[in-house]
């Protein structure tokens, strides 16, 4: 039978396990027999559909629904913030989340199909929410993964095969109150699962000081997703997922500064000079529609699936007219969109007993527009202002991006204890840049005993930048004006290309199991991405090379009521010589970086992230903690002079605390507590300085949250 065989061997792949599914078996009440048979027709395709996409010699962390829901804030928090227990995985400002090094470069699918980026950067367009579990895998990925490399998240989607419902409502801190419903059931061979939440809250942006109270920080977030899939008979079925998401934010302040402080750019605009921070007023809004359609053929010699998927986005930033014209000398609004759609069909064959062939095309097309209109006042030719009447400067461009991906790859297992996975994978993009490239992979994987897992694997990879953020401004337009560059060449981004080695191995002892995993990466025109002026809007840029390194350690337990886990990393991401984008860039640091490896601004040299959950009949307890040794700032010198990135901001450990009780009485009431940074860490996670490095921002402070759910 396919679909054990490939089963099997997935399983015996991992470099990092998740807690065993015996310690958090959840399993649905027995049902009548014709919902039953549904229900094992349904996973029995899922089983197949993961056949398809396996990640058979790369590094994979599984985060199931139950883990998730344990954690501090289950399923309350952002995605982000679940990743973060990942080997590896550091937080950033906006909820970025860095893997290996990497700036973004993350893929994410649903069921295994691709979900296109969009344009959202403080914003989480996926929630915990709707995931039955999530799988972070990187390292040398298989062909069918490609385009974004440095981590695939894959989400398997709740869905009707556990029915019944919940409602909740959460808050707590910072004025946070989120209500909750989601609902999954069967009707004949149709499986629905829906949900929907709200946030509000005011912190919805990392606070740029050290604040309790952080000023004029408010977001409300609505957010809302389907899936629904009828089986036609027990070898076909088609899916459809729709999502949606909107999201707004104030953009917080900073307090007791003012735009006629020394330091100052000292302009005026139509008599007044004087603007204290605290009146600043500005705002970003992010939203998000999705859907994917498939179809699935699963028998037991091969399983073929067909989606089409698409994702629309926009973001929309609104500035203070004349407090941003006097803090920064430009005040933009802009409006971005990326429509984005597209087809993935896939299919595995067992073609001999030793032999499993795995083919894809992936074809996408994306339309990206961007509108802006900005406030600058002129200047001469020394930059002295020349009048306090601001010019408005409309510069609105748009593009059309194609890409075209194939693969054809074989699994051969050699021996009963040695399997070999090679391929081979053409990409094709058409966009600022006509660029493609042939990627050939391989992995080893070999188990020697009983519990014992070694993988060696080698990837090249082809990343091309991220469209939808490739600037689209019109230098000239610009110059004799307060928002002039300092810098006038402005080269395309260009994609990168890499070759990247991962080794490691894993240990089963009992419900013990161990991982190490180490990695090693050179990089060609390395893609970066920074914030730049006052939009909060991402803008790739590329290093001519790069360096990546870097060691993981895992450790997992499960047996009883008992899972724990530990995660400790060590990497370093440096880079030279800045080739793209150059107008965003000092010249002292465009020339320093020129003839010098610099780190990466999101490099942190260790990370660790750890965690247990003990569970007494209907009492849980749990927490969590992250660790990391502090991201990039600029070393000051001596002289005045600064190393871009030379320094780094201090250690800082936040530990999570969480205890739920199910009234089983009360017909599924939970109740849960929740304390965010327990001990009241002060942190900074960005300090302003680093190369394509915003305003300052800080960790969250100490709070409380509790909430109450219905189970129905």
């Amino acid at each position: 039978m396919l679909r054990s065989k490939l089963l099997r061997r997935t399983s015996a792949a991992l470099g990092l396990a998740a807690l065993p599914a015996a310690a958090l078996a959840d399993e649905p009440a027995a049902e009548p027999d014709t919902v039953q048979e549904v229900v094992v027709t349904a996973r029995k395709l899922d089983a197949a559909r993961a056949s398809v996409e396996p990640d058979l010699g790369a590094s994979t962390y599984a985060l199931p629904r139950q883990l998730v829901e344990r954690l501090p804030g289950g399923e309350n928090v952002g995605l982000n913030q679940v990743l973060l227990q990942a080997p590896g995985a550091v937080q950033d400002s906006f909820g970025q989340l860095h893997i290996r090094g990497d700036h973004g470069n993350l893929q994410y699918r649903l069921n295994n199909v691709i979900l296109p980026e969009g344009l959202s950067v403080f914003g989480q367009a996926l929630s915990p929410r709707l995931a039955d579990s999530t799988e972070l895998i990187t390292g040398a990925l298989p062909a069918q993964y490609g385009l974004r490399t440095a981590g695939v998240v894959n989400i398997t989607t709740k869905s009707g095969v556990r029915p019944g419902g919940e409602v909740s409502l959460y808050g707590g801190a910072h004025g946070e109150i989120e209500p909750s419903l989601a609902y999954g059931g069967t009707s004949g061979a149709t499986n629905v699962f829906v949900s929907g939440s709200y946030l509000r809250n005011d912190l919805g942006v990392e606070a740029p000081e050290n604040t309790t109270r952080p000023l004029h920080d408010r977001t409300d977030q609505l957010q809302g997703f389907a899936y629904l899939d009828h089986i036609l008979d027990a070898q076909n079925r088609v899916s459809m997922i729709l999502g949606t998401s909107d999201q707004r934010f104030q953009i917080p302040n900073r307090r007791g500064l003012n735009a006629d402080d020394p330091g100052g750019l000292g302009l005026t605009v139509l008599g007044q000079s004087a603007f204290a921070s605290e009146a600043l007023n500005e705002s970003q809004r992010e939203n998000t529609q999705f859907g994917i359609v498939s179809f699935q053929h699963s028998t037991d010699a091969s399983t073929i699936q067909i989606s089409g998927f698409t994702r629309y986005s926009t973001l929309t930033f609104s500035p203070d007219p004349l407090g941003d014209l006097l803090f920064n000398g430009i005040a933009q609004a802009a409006r971005k969109s990326d429509l984005a759609g597209g087809l993935q069909a896939e299919g595995v064959f067992e073609v001999a007993a030793r032999h499993t062939l795995r083919t894809g095309v992936i074809l996408q097309a994306d339309r990206a527009a961007s509108h802006t209109s900005a406030l600058a006042l002129p200047t001469d030719a020394a930059g002295a202002q020349l009048s306090e009447v601001p010019l408005t400067i409309a510069d609105n461009s748009a593009k059309t991006q194609t890409q075209a991906s194939f693969y054809l790859q074989d699994e051969w297992k050699l021996l009963e204890s040695l399997t070999v996975n090679y391929g081979v994978r053409l990409d094709a993009v058409d966009a600022y840049r006509r660029e493609k490239a042939l990627s050939p992979r391989v992995n080893l994987v070999w188990t020697p005993l009983a519990g014992t897992t070694v993988h060696a694997g080698y990837a090249r990879y082809f990343t091309p930048p991220p469209f939808e953020l490739v600037a689209g401004e019109t230098i000239s337009k610009f110059l004799g004006t307060t928002a002039a560059p300092q810098v006038t060449q402005d080269d395309l981004p260009r994609a990168e290309t890499d070759n990247y080695y991962d080794v490691g191995a894993q240990q089963k002892l009992g419900a013990l199991t161990l991982g190490i995993d180490g990695y090693w990466r050179d990089a060609k025109n390395l893609i970066d991405e920074g914030q730049f002026g006052a939009p909060i809007i991402l803008t790739p840029f590329n290093y001519q090379t790069g360096k990546i390194r870097g060691v993981e350690l895992s450790m997992t337990y499960a047996k009883g009521p008992l899972s724990a886990w530990a995660n400790l990393a060590y990497g370093r991401a440096k880079g030279r010589d800045i080739i793209s984008s150059q107008f965003n860039f000092a010249p002292e640091d465009l020339a320093f970086i020129a003839g010098h490896y610099v780190f990466l601004d999101h490099n942190q040299t260790y990370t660790a992230s750890a965690g247990a959950s003990y569970r007494w009949g209907d009492f849980t307890l749990s927490g969590d903690l992250l660790f990391g040794s502090g991201l990039r700032r600029d070393l000051l010198l001596t002289d005045g002079s600064s190393v871009p990135n030379g320094g780094h901001l201090p250690a800082y450990t936040q530990v999570n605390l969480a205890a739920s009780y199910r009234l089983a009485a009360a017909g599924g009431i939970e109740l849960r507590l929740d304390v965010v940074n327990l001990f009241d860490a002060r942190y900074e996670i960005r300090d302003g300085t680093g190369v394509g490095v915003g305003a300052p921002q800080w960790g969250p402070t100490r709070g409380v949250f509790g909430g109450v759910s219905k189970a129905f």
